[in-house]
């Protein structure tokens, strides 16, 4: 993809060219198909189908990154970590620890904000088994970087996954190739500090539904390390 000048770039624009997004044909069959061959529960519903844009605050300083959208969740409601378990869990835990204004999500016209906080998915379209390849992330990842460069006032990012920890590093370190020495545990409220500019890093497990039904992730759990986030970048809150 070639590369856009910081001051000629937008998040705007760059929704807009993750929702036109054809690059990956794997992909692209997956979730057509997915908006075609719809579960029981959802077969009267016009399927999304298409990328899935960032959501939120545009002048976020806690930035959030996901792995992939769900078939049958994002894919079909057009919106990151909305429509399906994840997203409920993900939503309630914002709500309740004063990131998003309403505890609940189920559509791009539900009024859902979300206050100082961004969220992007490493992967824009669902993916078979939700299982992205290699070659599907490096395709997505301009695009993360792109709004990394826009969302000029983060102070945190929150990775969801190890996954989305992965994809983090890569980013940094094509920025600076130094910050690739440090080894992040993947451990559930793990964080670590980057040398300026870089945001402070926060780890989670994936609100997948697997993680939350076996209690490797609980609310609070998520809700504890979202309240740690918040008096970061919120010192005198």
């Amino acid at each position: 993809m070639e590369k856009v000048a910081v001051e000629e770039d937008s998040l705007c624009r760059i929704s807009g060219e993750i929702v036109d997004c054809r690059q990956c044909d794997r992909l692209v069959a997956w979730r057509e198909e997915s908006g075609r061959v719809k579960r029981a529960s959802t077969r009267t519903e016009t399927y999304w189908a298409r990328p899935l844009p960032g959501f939120g605050d545009p002048e976020a300083l806690l930035w959030i990154i996901g792995l992939a959208p769900a078939a049958h969740g994002g894919n079909r409601t057009g919106r990151v970590f909305t429509g399906d378990r994840s997203g409920d869990f993900l939503f309630r835990c914002l709500y309740e620890t004063g990131w998003s204004r309403y505890p609940t999500v189920w559509g791009r016209e539900d009024g859902q904000t979300l206050f100082g906080t961004w969220i992007s998915a490493a992967v824009r379209c669902a993916p078979p088994e939700n299982s992205p390849s290699p070659e599907e992330f490096l395709r997505c990842r301009p695009f993360l970087e792109r709004e990394f460069r826009q969302l000029t006032n983060v102070r945190a990012v929150l990775v969801l996954g190890a996954l989305a920890l992965r994809e983090w590093m890569m980013l940094l370190g094509k920025h600076d190739p130094s910050v690739l020495r440090k080894k992040p545990s993947f451990v559930h409220g793990t964080h670590m500090v980057f040398p300026h500019p870089y945001p402070r890093l926060f780890i989670s497990y994936h609100p997948s539904q697997r993680n939350t039904q076996t209690g490797l992730l609980t609310k609070d759990m998520m809700c504890r390390l979202l309240r740690e986030i918040r008096a970061f970048v919120f010192p005198m809150d």
